[in-house]
């Protein structure tokens, strides 16, 4: 786990990403000078909090400083209330230099005679959620004994973190032995993350950025104790925790968002298995990669089975590293996400940014805890959870905390999310065997914009054919170019005039409404000329291109069976007995110049006669037509006017 903060840290530079941060405010008569004592104590009883990370030839390593060496540095600041938020923010984003500095930083501000806030930033590199109350409270202890004159007179440490990492590379075994435990667990990982999804879709709301900020907030809301114990009889009825039961829950709420059936969730593990490192401060902690299948709409009952069978099997092999699970499932890599999840769920644990005001208890100071939250994100959603219990260990609520990151989402879009999941553990402690795709997430405000108002699109078409719609911009603007193509160019009035001519000449055709022309021309002038003019006749087009397989070509006159082909003497048709119409051979000179009418039409045009008929690639393989009435193209020349105005 070092190794790879160490590796980020050698890739990105030393940023503030992975900082732990926690402020004490510190009320009544403090001693400074016991104070800076007291933080040396700490550092000199814990070896990592006095350890840096250099490199050789063989790569990094630890280095333990002596303790006359690694003294913290206590900063004494004067500030004022209204810029201390400001102040611990600051402090908050220190930079380490992992390579060269102690991962501890203490700085106190100094707010008047009787008031401080100390502020202490340790790298994640020398630490971990478990570790910061055992922070907390030997600071206590040691300044308690300071200010008496007296070393603190705590027993020492059974072991320090170099022993635990020995300890565990030894219980690990080596992977060049089948039989050893992490060849067993390396084993187990590789099948149960087969096929995982390189990226879980969640509800962004803007695209990826290929480079993270690792810029974050957080949005605070409750789970109430009234739901809070029907979670816990759900879970205690299903043999299952509560932990288990939100876990479904999370995966539920994303997968009716679009997150799909698979839906890994990462976890953090304390890592401790040994009671000889319960009071050492030091990065223990381990992540599991819980996978939820969501697969088949089963009930949440079912759901919760299945968490619980695959979450058993997943905290029995436990002790592989992280980063050695990554290096062997061997996911598609990209700095734009977090390798094998995105989406963390931690639960019952302490807030890293908290150290609980009962661990620090100083004699002749008032202790409270002063928000000193870091802006940043290590994953994308981050769901957080602490459960509160009453007197009796009675359900008394749980707080929770959603952490996102602003790359992808906005304050309000995860605020969103929060009530939603909160929406979903309503809706299956109400009925568990439910199936899963029943749940509501959305409230009924939401329900009502997605459902009626993003779909009231209902709206009154002026009732034209497309022909109509030409010919009145052709006598309002006639003058004004129509048509460019190369050298050529037509107003609109020449246009209209060009499409009369042939369009007489068709009718003479016995093109009419109801009777297909298909088109067999290039891209050019005569095309579009040609289109018109089998609108204004009445008549359905049916656009082929000339560079289509002749087969191809052969299948859709068959198919459509026009009444004629209007084509060039340059392109070559396949087969075909019925009537061809080369333009560029047809003098249309003689024909009526006047726009065509029902009395010039073989039978009246109305708006629900074919305007023409595209051929798609056809599903099987062969082309099928659609029929696309005069009423449709018309409504989109006029919705085209209002979506493009610059165009019309």
């Amino acid at each position: 786990a070092q190794r790879r903060l160490w590796f980020l840290h050698r890739l990105e530079g030393p940023s503030a990403t992975y900082n732990v941060p926690v402020a004490l405010r510190l009320s009544g008569a403090l001693d400074v000078g016991a104070l800076r004592a007291a933080l040396g104590d700490v550092v000199a009883r814990h070896e990592s909090l006095r350890t840096v990370f250099a490199e050789d030839e063989a790569g990094p390593y630890q280095r333990v400083l002596p303790v006359e060496a690694a003294c913290p540095v206590l900063e004494v600041v004067s500030c004022d209330r209204d810029g201390l938020e400001g102040r611990l923010a600051e402090a908050a984003g220190h930079a380490f230099d992992l390579s060269a500095e102690i991962p501890v930083r203490a700085r106190l501000f100094r707010l008047d005679a009787e008031e401080h806030v100390l502020m202490l930033v340790v790298h994640h590199i020398a630490t971990d959620g478990w570790s910061m109350p055992l922070l907390g409270r030997d600071v206590a202890v040691a300044y308690a004994a300071r200010t008496t004159g007296q070393e603190p007179a705590w027993s020492p440490l059974p072991v320090q973190y170099a022993d635990y990492t020995l300890w565990q590379r030894e219980v690990l075994g080596s992977e060049d032995d089948p039989g050893s435990e992490i060849s067993r667990q390396l084993a187990y990982w590789a099948q149960a993350l087969a096929g995982l999804p390189e990226e879980l879709a969640l509800p962004a709301d803007r695209p990826r950025p290929a480079l993270p900020t690792g810029h974050g907030g957080t949005v605070e809301f409750e789970v109430p104790a009234e739901l809070h114990a029907r979670l816990a009889r759900l879970a205690q009825d299903n043999h299952a925790t509560v932990f288990m039961v939100m876990q479904a829950a999370v995966a539920t709420l994303l997968s009716r968002l679009g997150a799909g059936s698979d839906v890994p969730l990462g976890t953090p593990i304390a890592g401790r298995t040994d009671d000889a490192v319960e009071d050492l401060v030091g990065f223990f902690v381990n992540t599991l990669v819980l996978r939820t299948d969501l697969s088949g709409d089963p009930s949440f009952r079912e759901l919760l089975a299945r968490v619980r069978e695959s979450d058993l099997a997943a905290y029995a092999h436990q002790d592989l590293p992280f980063e050695r699970l990554v290096e062997v499932v061997n996911p598609e890599r990209s700095l734009s996400r977090h390798p094998l999840f995105q989406v963390m769920l931690s639960f019952n644990n302490i807030v890293q940014e908290d150290v609980p005001e009962e661990s620090v208890r100083i004699p002749g100071l008032t202790v409270t805890v002063e928000a000193a939250s870091l802006a940043a994100a290590k994953f994308d959603l981050v769901f957080r959870f602490a459960e509160r219990f009453d007197a009796d260990s009675g359900a008394s609520g749980m707080d929770g905390f959603l952490g996102f990151a602003t790359d992808l989402f906005d304050r309000d879009t995860a605020t969103t999310l929060a009530s939603r999941l909160v929406r979903v553990l309503e809706a299956v402690t109400d009925d568990p065997d439910a199936g899963i795709g029943t749940f509501e997430v959305l409230d009924a405000t939401e329900r009502q914009q997605v459902v009626s108002e993003w779909n009231d699109t209902a709206r009154e078409v002026p009732r034209a054919s497309l022909p109509l719609l030409f010919q009145a911009q052709a006598a309002t603007s006639p003058s004004r170019a129509a048509l460019l193509a190369g050298e050529t160019e037509l107003s609109y009035a020449e246009l209209n005039t060009r499409a009369n001519r042939l369009a007489h000449r068709l009718i003479g055709m016995g093109v009419g409404p109801e009777r297909l022309v298909a088109v067999v021309l290039p891209r050019s002038v005569e095309l579009v000329v040609t289109l018109l003019a089998v609108l204004k006749a009445g008549g359905a087009y049916v656009p082929i291109d000339p560079a289509y397989p002749a087969e191809r070509i052969a299948y859709m006159l068959d198919d459509a069976n026009p009444v004629a082909v209007v084509t060039d003497s340059a392109t070559a048709l396949p087969e075909w007995s019925g009537p061809v119409l080369p333009v560029d051979e047809t003098d249309v000179s003689g024909q009526p110049e006047h726009n065509p009418s029902d009395a010039d039409r073989v039978v009246p045009l109305s708006l629900g006669h074919p305007a023409y008929v595209i051929y798609t690639s056809g599903s099987t393989g062969r082309p099928k037509g659609v029929v696309v009435e005069h009423r449709s193209l018309g409504a989109y020349v006029v919705r085209a006017r209002e979506a493009y105005p610059s165009a019309s």
